[in-house]
Formats: C-alpha cells, sequence, structure tokens
C-alpha cells in the first residue's frame, strides 16, 4: 500500500513518495478475537465452564507471536521512497547512486538483474514482493522490492529522473561558481612610474619651456 505524505527528516522536509510499512498492526488481534470466540463458546455451551487460565495463557502467546512477526516485518520488509532517498528495510540508499532503472522483463529469458542480490538485509527479495533490477555507478546490480511493485517502478523511476537532474544543476552551479570566484581575483600590480610634473631642461641648463623666447635670459 502507498501512502504519499510529508516526512520531516533533519532540518529538511522530505516528501514522501511511496511506503509499504511490511506489516499491519491489526494481526496482533488474532489472539484476543480467538479468546474471547472459545470463551463465549464455553460459556453458552455444555456445562457452562470456562478455562480461564488456559485461554488467558494461550492468548498471551499467540498475542505475543504476532506481536514479534508485525515488529519484525516493519523493520525488515518496510519500504520508504523519497524525493532523495530510498529505504528497503533498514538500508537506505541515496537516488543519485543509482545509475539505471531496469524496465520490467516481460520475455520468457531471465534477466541477469533477476539473480541479483535484493537491497536491504534479508538474503533475497520477500514473499508475496516483486523486484525491480537496479544498477549502481560503481556497475553493481541489484534488486529493489515492493508488493505494489507497478506503482513503486512508477514512483521510482520519477524520483530518480528528477535527482539526477537536481545533481547535474547542482554540479553545473558548483562549476560556475568555481570559474567566477577564480575570475573575480585581485587585480595585477603594474609597475608604472608616476608622472613627472617638472618641466626638463635643456643642455645650458635654461628651463626648456623658455628656450625659444629671446626676450626670457637677457637683461633690460
Amino acid at each position: 500500500m502507498s501512502t504519499p505524505s510529508s516526512q520531516p527528516t533533519g532540518e529538511e522536509h522530505r516528501e514522501v513518495l511511496f511506503r509499504e510499512d511490511g506489516g499491519s498492526w491489526w494481526v496482533v488481534l488474532i489472539g484476543p478475537v480467538l479468546v474471547l470466540a472459545v470463551i463465549l463458546l464455553e460459556a453458552f455451551t455444555g456445562d457452562g465452564h470456562v478455562h480461564w487460565a488456559v485461554l488467558i495463557i494461550f492468548g498471551l502467546i499467540v498475542t505475543g507471536f504476532s506481536a514479534v512477526q508485525v515488529v519484525a516485518a516493519r523493520r525488515h520488509v518496510s519500504v520508504e521512497l523519497t524525493d532523495t532517498h530510498l529505504r528497503q528495510g533498514t538500508k537506505t540508499i541515496a537516488l543519485t547512486d543509482i545509475r539505471a532503472i531496469y524496465p520490467e522483463n516481460r520475455g520468457s529469458d531471465a534477466e541477469k538483474w533477476e539473480s541479483a542480490p535484493a537491497l536491504g538485509e534479508l538474503s533475497g527479495v520477500p514473499r508475496r514482493r516483486h523486484g525491480i533490477g537496479l544498477r549502481f555507478d560503481d556497475g553493481k546490480l541489484a534488486q529493489a522490492w515492493a508488493r505494489d511493485v507497478d506503482t513503486f517502478r512508477r514512483e521510482l523511476s520519477e524520483a530518480h529522473l528528477a535527482a539526477q537532474i537536481a545533481a547535474r544543476q547542482q554540479t553545473g552551479e558548483t562549476k560556475r561558481k568555481k570559474r567566477s570566484d577564480r575570475g573575480s581575483g585581485p587585480a595585477p600590480a603594474t609597475d608604472t612610474a608616476p608622472e613627472d610634473d617638472t618641466a626638463p631642461e635643456d643642455d645650458t641648463g635654461r628651463d626648456a619651456n623658455h628656450a625659444d623666447d629671446p626676450g626670457k635670459g637677457q637683461s633690460s
């Protein structure tokens, strides 16, 4: 069962696109319901004697066993897909680590990814679940899995594409920023001599500005 919602993780809010809890708590009610049925049966049939001790012990055993199964299923067989990560059981991977998602095998021959290990800590794809082939950046193959595999495949493919686009955009922005930082460094120093406002002198030591004026330098 997939339930789109929003879930906070750390300081950011990640959108949950797909979720399967792995187990439902209503299973725990099997024990109490069975005990109640036997109590009613004994109370209204036969001699009316109810075996309270036996039924209570039986109910506790069945309820405890059911609770353990539900806890294990919710821990190891649960699925959660957000816009950035995929969690299968207790294993979480980033969507940007996925290189390719293989299409469904509709042929008669088995694909290579169908023999790949399942994501998570289980040895294979859990019962009543179906696998989706994945290839990672290091070339390794694995199987993601879910009960509602068609919905899961669609949501996973769309989320993976969006994550890849966002990663490429972020990489491009980082490169542009580095180029901008290199181009905006301090201007290089230049060896320019200060301008000399003093007029040069001619060979006679007189001011060159007055060299062409015959009236200058003569006594009246």
